[in-house]
């Protein structure tokens, strides 16, 4: 393996990094042995969890989302919990609450109750199924790593990821997630129906003896290891010049819009986009084994970084564009 190191990389740095490859080699054998033809999704999943970042998985019933963060929870050795979430959810039934108990020498005094929020890893299941103000209880969440209950600000266990699913066909009683809030996902990932070949080994597998446990090839305490040597990761003026220049470009407003952006969106992505689009390359270059990244890195993870962060209008529909369109066309019209 060729190791590259910035000034800033040390001796147990370049070590930390070597260990990259393997162990997502490692992880996705083991989910290999349960979710099978999602080899893609299974890869940004590893790359959002090194970068420290959450993501919205959208596919429709019966791909495996649930199964897959489960056993990502299993095999990484994290503390996980699930909230399905409906219409009557309330904002307390994620955070937690207060509640009134009464001691034993009578006197009486509230004592929080935590929610499910603190885990290590949270699926939000369906999370379009909830209102906004429900939606909204794991922003502070997502953000801060913490949240804030009866004027009280609590930590949440470390590391802390938000993996929330969606249900793109249904949309009867559904609420879609606000623009603030989809923008603190890192990754928005798309679960494609399988290939005729993985669905049948799909079948063989569900239908048979029940799965296995799944080996534990990680530990967190080795993952937010992993999270700071990849923040240590150099990116060259190039790489982050370059990522600007792209997000940028999908700001219509901006005077280096092409063409197709002017025409079809009606908001373009905000800095959040900027630093996902470098932490992922970051994450992309230690896969690689190197310790710094290029545009190239930048480019590869732009669909899953901006196709829920482009609003676009309706000459867009009417054309019939879109988002993962859209950025094939800007990967072509803005050059490193």
């Amino acid at each position: 393996m060729n190791v590259a190191s910035a000034p800033s990389a040390t001796n147990a740095d370049v070590q930390a990094l070597r260990d990259v490859p393997g162990l997502y080699a490692r992880l996705q054998g083991e989910l290999a042995k349960r979710v099978i033809g999602q080899e893609i999704v299974i890869r940004d999943l590893f790359v959002a969890l090194l970068a420290q970042g959450h993501c919205l998985m959208v596919g429709v019933p019966g791909l495996a989302k649930t199964l897959l963060v489960k056993s990502l929870a299993e095999a990484s050795d994290l503390t996980f919990r699930r909230i399905q979430f409906t219409p009557d959810l309330m904002p307390s039934d994620i955070t937690g609450s207060e509640i009134l108990e009464e001691l034993e020498d009578r006197r009486r005094s509230f004592r929080f109750t935590s929610g499910p929020v603190f885990t290590q890893l949270l699926l939000a299941d369906e999370i379009n199924r909830a209102p906004a103000k429900t939606q909204s209880a794991l922003l502070e969440a997502m953000e801060e790593r913490r949240v804030t209950t009866a004027g009280v600000t609590r930590d949440l266990p470390k590391p802390f990821f938000v993996l929330a699913t969606q249900n793109p066909i249904e949309q009867e009683g559904t609420y879609p997630l606000p623009e603030a809030q989809l923008d603190r996902f890192m990754f928005s990932l798309r679960l494609g129906y399988p290939s005729a070949a993985a669905e049948a080994q799909i079948l063989q597998a569900t239908t048979g003896a029940p799965p296995a446990a799944l080996e534990k090839v990680c530990t967190a305490e080795k993952l937010l290891e992993l999270q700071q040597v990849v923040r240590r990761i150099h990116v060259p003026a190039s790489a982050a010049e370059f990522a600007v220049r792209f997000a940028q470009a999908t700001r219509p407003d901006g005077g280096s819009a092409p063409a197709v952006v002017k025409r079809c969106v009606q908001w373009g992505a905000g800095p959040r986009a900027t630093q996902a689009l470098a932490l992922a390359a970051k994450v992309t270059a230690a896969l690689d084994g190197r310790f710094n990244c290029s545009a190239a890195d930048i480019a590869a993870s732009a669909k899953v970084v901006l196709r829920h962060r482009l609003v676009l209008n309706y000459r867009a529909e009417a054309d019939r564009i879109d988002a993962d369109r859209l950025v094939e066309e800007l990967l072509q019209a803005v050059k490193p």
